[in-house]
């Protein structure tokens, strides 16, 4: 069994499919400019934390070293890399401004962890550990879009999973989780997490590992479709075929290529639902006739049409429940389950005044019109 971390853990839990294609097939990804971004200001974070006593490296030199580390894949053009570059400056100097007036070296930057989950190897990198005065803080680095909110934190299963890690790493008890939004330089923290919340993770990792030694990888469309490997992914892949095939059917239907088919498809639905409104429009105008004349048929050129208006019986949850709580039997019919009324008034062993009693509770509940249209010729 290969071992998990959260990335693995995340990208399994959104597309099963997508995971193998990562990490058991091991196909190639393409860059992008939010992972050089994220990650070239991670390394800035990390440069200024990692000094062993204080200061801190100055601004010039923190800025400097963004220049010299700045990672440009995944750019559209030179102009959104150039914009981009500026946005990080800025980024790092406000970064820089709040963390150099009050320094305090870290406990750990960038500690690499592999610990032991029930025989599941689980790796990963916890950006900061800080010492408190009685315990730990863990700090993970995000340069998502948008701000964290406190639901989010609580939740967030790769703290949870440090938090697992830093219990076997340190003989001290986390006393807080944050994740630091580096874009508005803004932490969000909370506390540790519970005994219940450490067993869900530990449980959920579990079941992942599972699910992948079964080798169970379904397609999961998500918000992140399409993926790099959308050419293998069977809601996708079609979209990359070379050539489109006539589609296999009866000798009654015409041959249709797929694209053809499908355009049809979406044309025959419009123009059903068209069809539709139609035909409701008129019924209603042939039941309102007939109800306005007092009509039961209704006659055409070819055809008739006759009307009914059709009862549907039933009864009342609460005068049933009223009449079956006192004798105990109320849970036989589960809150007026209606086909276990109907077993409990074929039972013998129910007497037969209460049988009376139930069905005279049974009553008209909804009405409706309905339509049988005929041929004249069959008539004749």
């Amino acid at each position: 069994m290969l071992p998990l971390s959260f990335s693995k853990i995340s990208t399994y839990q959104t597309c099963p499919l997508s995971y193998k294609f990562q990490y058991v097939d091991k196909l190639p990804t393409g860059e992008k400019w939010y992972f050089s971004f994220g990650s070239t200001l991670h390394l800035c974070a990390e440069h200024f934390f990692r000094v062993k006593v204080p200061p801190p490296p100055s601004l010039d030199e923190l800025l400097t070293f963004y220049d010299e580390t700045w990672l440009s894949g995944g750019y559209e053009s030179a102009e959104e890399e150039e914009r981009y570059r500026a946005y990080g400056r800025q980024v790092l100097t406000r970064f820089w401004e709040l963390h150099n007036a009050d320094f305090r070296p870290p406990l750990a930057v960038e500690r690499k962890f592999s610990i032991d989950i029930d025989g599941i190897r689980l790796r990963g990198v916890i950006d900061r550990v800080d010492k408190l005065d009685s315990g730990l803080s863990i700090v993970d680095y995000k340069t998502n879009q948008q701000l964290f909110t406190k639901e989010y934190v609580a939740d967030n299963l790769q703290l949870t999973l440090y938090q697992m890690a830093a219990d076997q790493l340190w003989a001290l008890p986390v006393e807080k989780l944050t994740l630091y939004h580096l874009r508005s330089n803004t932490a969000c923290s909370c506390g540790p997490r519970t005994a219940a919340q450490l067993e869900a993770a530990k449980n959920l990792v579990l079941e992942v590992a599972e699910s992948i030694a079964r080798q169970q990888f379904p397609a999961t469309e998500n918000p992140f479709c399409p993926c790099d490997h959308a050419r293998y992914c069977p809601y996708y892949k079609h979209k990359y075929l070379p050539a489109q095939q006539e589609l296999p059917g009866e000798e009654t239907l015409p041959a249709l290529a797929i694209g053809e088919a499908i355009e049809e498809y979406v044309s025959l639905q419009g123009r059903i639902k068209e069809l539709e409104a139609q035909l409701k429009d008129i019924r209603q105008a042939i039941t309102g006739y007939c109800q306005a004349e007092g009509l039961g048929r209704v006659y055409g050129q070819e055809h008739a049409i006759t009307y009914k208006l059709v009862s549907r019986a039933g009864f009342s949850e609460d005068e049933v429940k009223a009449l079956l709580e006192p004798q105990g039997l109320w849970p036989r019919v589960l809150g007026l389950d209606r086909a276990r009324l109907e077993q409990l008034l074929s039972d013998e062993a129910v007497s037969g005044e209460l049988k009376e009693k139930l069905e005279a509770l049974r009553k008209v509940i909804s009405q409706s019109p309905h339509l049988w249209v005929r041929r004249l010729a069959e008539e004749e």
